[in-house]
């Protein structure tokens, strides 16, 4: 059974009216999953607070204090140049990168095959002490740090299909030899990083303005792919970014619902062998209201 986490909450983070990261992405998501007849098959979980203590391994104890000392009761605060809160951001945050945690351990535990967290604020852009980019909580470095200090796993693999790099992932696990981290994303872009030398656990694609899916689709097979083997991960996350379809403003990418399903089945089929079949997949990007939902659909379909 795939489980499916989100909570009411996270439809509060309130970022106004013409903020792309909106809380009609999940309001669409839920709709797409039933017209699509998924609902049926999947095990809907209220996403838990994450704990202070899952925060703080992977984020700076003065930098989550400095996040919940800023929380606004009334009005909003901008905590970088694009990353707001509100009253209602903390707690969508507490349970956006509660969402990974509960989805670990039903995965761990077997009573899920796989999880897909719908959740906002999402996650990848903040690093060990900085919010950036709509993120103040990395939540699948949240996840992946439970994996490794909750359950013991040694080897975790955490791969980013966002049209943007996953800078806040890179910079916590960049030295971590426990974690190898794979991005694909369009390259000069925002947060115009990541485009350096690979090493032994870090695997950056940069992808042209324009790319398409062929384009995509080689790169993913020539790069990730083969160091996925190498690694032969006990666990497997997905930072699930599906803002470099062809119709979303937010990239000048040219993927499709296709690309993301085909992606999403070559990882499973790592999973399958390496990692008696574990994934935790967790929303990041995606703003066209009419795309996002098929692709999440789309990707849904192979996890499960």
């Amino acid at each position: 059974m795939l489980a499916f986490i989100s909570h009411p909450s996270c439809l509060e983070h309130d970022v106004g009216t013409l903020h792309p990261e909106c809380r009609q992405r999940l309001e669409v998501i839920d709709n797409q999953l039933l017209m699509s007849g998924l609902d049926f098959v999947i095990r809907r979980h209220d996403a838990p607070a994450i704990g202070r203590d899952a925060l703080e391994r992977v984020h700076d104890p003065n930098y989550v204090q400095r996040v919940y000392e800023t929380a606004p009761q009334t009005g909003s605060v901008w905590v970088d140049g694009d990353t707001l809160m509100s009253p209602g951001t903390l707690g969508a945050a507490e349970r956006a990168a509660g969402a990974g945690v509960m989805a670990v351990d039903l995965v761990m535990n077997g009573e899920a095959s796989a999880a897909f967290c719908a959740v906002r604020p999402p996650g990848h852009h903040a690093e060990q002490g900085t919010a950036m980019g709509f993120c103040l909580f990395d939540n699948i470095a949240v996840a992946a740090g439970h994996a490794m200090a909750v359950h013991g796993l040694e080897r975790v693999a955490i791969v980013d299909f966002d049209a943007h790099h996953g800078n806040g992932t890179e910079e916590i696990f960049k030295n971590d030899k426990r974690v190898l981290f794979c991005s694909s994303f369009q390259h000069p872009f925002y947060p115009f990083t990541g485009h350096g030398s690979d090493t032994d656990n870090l695997v950056d694609v940069p992808l042209s303005a324009g790319a398409d899916g062929a384009a995509f689709r080689a790169a993913i097979t020539d790069h990730w792919l083969p160091a996925l083997e190498r690694f032969r991960p006990q666990f497997l996350f997905i930072s699930a970014g599906f803002d470099g379809h062809v119709m979303d403003e937010m990239s000048g990418l040219a993927l499709t619902e296709s690309d993301f399903a085909w992606i999403t089945r070559e990882l499973h089929r790592v999973a399958q062998k390496h990692s008696n079949g574990r994934i935790v997949s967790i929303l990041e990007g995606g703003y066209d209201l009419s795309a996002l939902p098929r692709c999440v659909v789309a990707h849904l379909k192979e996890l499960l």
